[in-house]
């Protein structure tokens, strides 16, 4: 019963953590990120990244995409379709760029730094979604680009990483032609995938909701929603893109019909009181201070880089759309989280020897920084933004 133990205080912890940072004026995702750094190996030891804490962390970033998708507005979506296309695609490119350049500059080979680059340029929505749903301005114009440009970088940065690992995998695995057959076939079966999600959302997830209300068991509706949210997710994580992007789509699609409400209603009790917060806690676990001190400057040179081009070049993607400075600010501030996203490209990175294992603590201690720094940053913006309109 030992995981039944963690999770209690897991729980106990993130809810006392969230409470102090909202009185503090901090956005309550600070608190559960740095209980996580509290509760693990990095300060006190008294939770570990067991099996079970990694598998309830990624039902609740699931649960997480999902009940976004759920609270996102279709129609600004299509709308703001490209405004997050160039968000997300100069969000990727100057990450790649910088970042590369600023690894060269620690004596890191030329693989490694592209590697640190790709691993920089996803993009952790999550963060966001929970900061600017606590905020109650997730289903905004700045909102949804945010949203798009995430799933855009998403795709972008799993595309990119497939790439690295075919032009390199005949130095981890002698690849040759067979990884470059692979890489056609699984960008022919993503975007198969994707032409399959516009006849799920129209058609078959209408048709799934009308079973489910036709159940003659207590929350059917529900249920159905959680099998549709599941089954895409795995779909998704099943052909090589993230379980978020499935999870996320299920959402809108769920979003689109009668049932919507009371699925919100059901949802999030589910979501914020158990699985969510453990997922917060997760990322926060991984941090290490193993190295710290050797490493300082790369992890500070590294760590303002992430932040910084980011910020800048997604908000100026924002702004060559129209969209005001303030608006590039609020935007380019949700781009900057990269979380769980990170977290794994430099674990596939590690595994694959594309990533020497005396940086490894170090890139992690900077992703998790970038991470507990991006809610700050966010919530700074849309405060400025507030009262921007309000003046």
């Amino acid at each position: 019963m030992n995981y039944v133990g963690s999770l209690s205080l897991i729980l106990i912890v993130t809810a006392v953590a969230g409470h102090i940072s909202v009185r503090m004026g901090l956005p309550a995702v600070i608190g559960q990120l740095i209980s996580g750094i509290i509760l693990g190996p990095a300060v006190l030891g008294w939770v570990t990244a067991t099996s079970f804490i990694k598998d309830f962390a990624e039902l609740g970033v699931i649960i997480l995409m999902f009940m976004a998708g759920l609270e996102s507005d279709l129609q600004l979506l299509k709308k703001y379709w490209k405004p997050s296309l160039l968000v997300a695609v100069l969000g990727v490119i100057l990450p790649i760029g910088v970042i590369d350049w600023c690894s060269q500059l620690f004596h890191l080979n030329s693989t490694e730094s592209l590697f640190l680059g790709v691993t920089f340029a996803a993009t952790s929505v999550s963060i966001s979604v929970a900061v600017l749903k606590e905020l109650g301005v997730l289903d905004g114009k700045e909102g949804t680009t945010i949203l798009g440009a995430a799933v855009v970088d998403d795709v972008l940065a799993v595309l990119i990483l497939s790439l690295m690992i075919s032009l390199f995998g005949n130095e981890v695995s002698g690849g040759g032609n067979h990884a470059s057959t692979s890489l056609a076939v699984s960008l022919t079966i993503q975007l198969a995938f994707f032409i399959a999600l516009y006849f799920v959302v129209k058609w078959l997830v209408p048709h799934l909701m009308s079973v489910g209300n036709a159940l003659l068991v207590p929350t059917s509706v529900t249920l159905m929603s959680l099998v549709i949210c599941f089954g895409l997710s795995y779909l998704a994580d099943m052909i090589g893109l993230s379980a978020v992007i499935g999870a996320f789509f299920a959402g809108i699609a769920v979003g689109q019909t009668d049932y919507h409400e009371i699925i919100d209603e059901h949802i999030q009790p589910i979501g914020n009181a158990v699985f969510i917060p453990v997922f917060f806690v997760s990322i926060g676990l991984n941090m290490s201070f193993k190295g710290f001190l050797s490493d300082f400057w790369f992890i500070v040179v590294i760590t303002i880089a992430a932040i910084l081009t980011k910020l800048i070049g997604a908000g100026i993607g924002a702004r060559m759309v129209g969209f005001s400075w303030l608006s590039g600010y609020e935007i380019g501030a949700g781009m900057v989280s990269r979380g769980e996203m990170a977290l794994i490209i430099a674990q596939i990175g590690y595994q694959g020897k594309l990533l020497s294992e005396n940086r490894y603590s170090a890139v992690i201690t900077a992703i998790i920084l970038t991470t507990l720094i991006a809610p700050i940053l966010l919530r700074h913006a849309v405060k400025r933004m507030k009262l921007s309109e309000a003046s």
